[in-house]
């Protein structure tokens, strides 16, 4: 707890050579700092750490919050997020605001001053600073980019310093930038979070004749707060792409956050575009009980299960599939921008979901129909690739023996593993348990968030190389190239070695820092020359105006390495 001790050997050294003004600093130190309270608050509760900590303080103190239930959606579930607050009356809201966090963000992580530091207890959720100004230890900002490399959740506050009074209200002082530097070598989302409390006129009136007297006040300000609360109005996040503005200045870029968070209580036009918020997660009981009662179709080698998936009226299965590929696609620059990524298709398509069974987490899943079965029920409108594509006579017999895939997804913390490959072990699962179907079909995505250049790279290669001779599908909203790209592409890839041009094309995307498409390249290495098709591609504008490709894959025409890992055989002679 606060020791007078600790905060002048901390902030005052230079008075331990002095016994008699240290001892008169002390006597009023204690009597401001409310230190004989602490200390009988510490002797009660010893054991209390992190946020069993923070909760006890707010309730010795009878302290409320209050907030808009529908508004702690906007705090992510997970992923990397930097949060930023006013600081209207101290350390009580700080106190406050990390309660309510920590309930949606375990993970979460305060950037703290030396003085907070003082507090043993609350070390756990503080990562410390001097300050944000550029001063602060190479360790100490070290150990904050760490955190959110983790996908950690950070809680800066960037004026460093209570609120004042000024003409137009109780505000903040001008806020560092610090905050915004972290947020922009993580590459990561910003969540404004305005308070809405003040201290006494005191306390105001101090900080006019003497701004460090009104800070030692602080402590006593807390203790009228008794009985009190504070009102959170918790904005949406504001995604990298909308703070990265080349031509403004750090400085300015602050200015135009400032002024977002200030705006958040108000009916004015925010500046700053803003990401809707995703859903809360389910309860991962109540998602282990849904899930076991799906049909069963494989187990791989280190416990993840994989399931078949039917909807059935609302389900936490249900809920969770859309809430997670929602953030799935919102990280790679697509997603629907809604709650929950589900459409109409969805109630009559089934879904081959991955499940961790040790972790109760749903890790990703394919949306697949039986086209045939589609149509006859719902006509070729049903199709989730009819709403953007035209289909011809020739597609057909396609259609009889064809499945559509989409929609597949890994949630991110599970990128890099072997998930994905684990969904085509369930595809293989599949085709084994209904062996009449010979091809798959499907839109695989492009994000918007690649340079055009690059996707017109793609688009060019893909078509070049493995274009459909058929005319079996057009595009409702076509992909066009710009005369110049048409022309780069032409001269890149001379059309006479496929190999030669995909390591060129790599090497292309990896200067623009970006790369393949993971789902390009597993569809075409899956198969032997002609097993896999690109019919057409499309613009997808209710998928963040992604570039999707019309994939068609020939079963017949899998590698028998292929066929021996997904389908378990050593050939593919039981596809009709």
């Amino acid at each position: 707890m606060i020791s007078v001790d600790k905060v002048i050997a901390t902030n005052l050294p230079q008075l331990t050579n002095s016994f008699k003004i240290k001892k008169l600093v002390k006597k009023s130190l204690s009597y401001l700092l409310h230190e004989q309270e602490f200390t009988n608050f510490a002797t009660t509760y010893p054991h209390l750490q992190g946020i069993e900590f923070v909760e006890q303080v707010l309730d010795e103190l009878d302290f409320d919050t209050r907030y808009k239930a529908k508004q702690i959606e906007n705090i992510p579930s997970e992923g990397k997020i930097v949060i930023i607050a006013n600081h209207p009356i101290g350390s009580l809201d700080a106190l406050a605001l990390i309660n309510v966090l920590s309930t949606v963000r375990a993970d979460l992580k305060v950037v703290a001053n030396r003085m907070l530091m003082t507090v043993d207890a609350m070390h756990s959720l503080l990562l410390p600073v001097d300050n944000l100004s550029g001063q602060s230890k190479k360790q100490e900002l070290s150990n904050i980019h760490q955190h959110l490399k983790n996908e950690g959740a950070l809680l800066i506050f960037p004026a460093g310093e209570v609120s004042r009074l000024r003409p137009t209200g109780i505000k903040d002082c001008k806020w560092n930038s610090g905050f915004l530097r972290i947020a922009k070598k993580a590459n990561s989302p910003i969540l404004p979070i305005h308070i809405k409390a003040r201290n006494s006129p005191l306390f105001y009136g101090a900080s006019m004749l003497y701004k460090p007297l009104a800070s030692l006040l602080l402590v006593k300000e807390m203790f009228k707060q008794r009985q009190k609360s504070l009102e959170f109005e918790i904005g949406a996040s504001i995604a990298p792409e909308s703070y990265l503005i080349p031509d403004l200045k750090d400085k300015e870029v602050v200015e135009l956050i400032r002024k977002q968070l200030y705006r958040l209580t108000t009916k004015k036009t925010l500046p700053l575009k803003t990401h809707a918020p995703i859903a809360s997660p389910e309860c991962k009981k109540e998602l282990k009980k849904a899930i076991e009662s799906c049909e069963h179709l494989g187990k791989t080698s280190d416990g993840m299960v994989i399931y078949l998936y039917q909807y059935q009226g609302s389900s936490p299965l249900f809920r969770e599939l859309g809430r997670l590929r929602e953030i799935a696609f919102r990280a790679v620059g697509e997603g629907s921008g809604n709650r929950r990524d589900i459409d109409k298709y969805d109630m009559h398509y089934q879904h081959l979901v991955l499940w961790d069974a040790q972790s109760l987490e749903l890790v990703g899943a394919y949306r697949l129909a039986c086209a045939q079965d589609v149509i006859e029920q719902h006509s070729q409108r049903g199709l989730y690739t009819d709403s953007l594509f035209n289909y011809t006579q020739e597609m057909t017999p396609y259609f009889k023996q064809g499945i559509e895939l989409g929609r597949s997804f890994v949630q991110p913390k599970y990128w890099g593993r072997k998930s994905l490959d684990y969904l085509w072990y369930g595809i293989g699962a599949f085709i084994n348990r209904y062996p009449q179907y010979r091809y798959l079909f499907g839109a695989v995505s492009v994000s918007n968030a690649l340079p055009e250049q690059a996707k017109s790279l793609l688009v060019h290669y893909y078509q070049h190389y493995y274009g459909s001779e058929k005319s079996l599908a057009t595009p409702n909203n076509a992909f066009r190239h710009t005369r110049e790209q048409q022309i780069q592409c032409t001269n890149l890839f001379m059309g006479n070695n496929i190999k030669e041009d995909f390591v060129e094309l790599k090497h292309i995307l990896a200067n623009m820092g970006t790369h393949v498409p993971t789902l390009f390249k597993q569809y075409t290495e899956l198969c032997e020359p002609n097993g896999v098709t690109f019919l057409s591609f499309s613009i997808d504008p209710q998928f963040n105006n992604c570039i999707d490709g019309l994939v068609l894959v020939d079963l017949k025409k899998v590698k028998p390495s292929k066929a021996k890992r997904y389908l378990g055989a050593q050939d593919t002679a039981s596809i009709n």
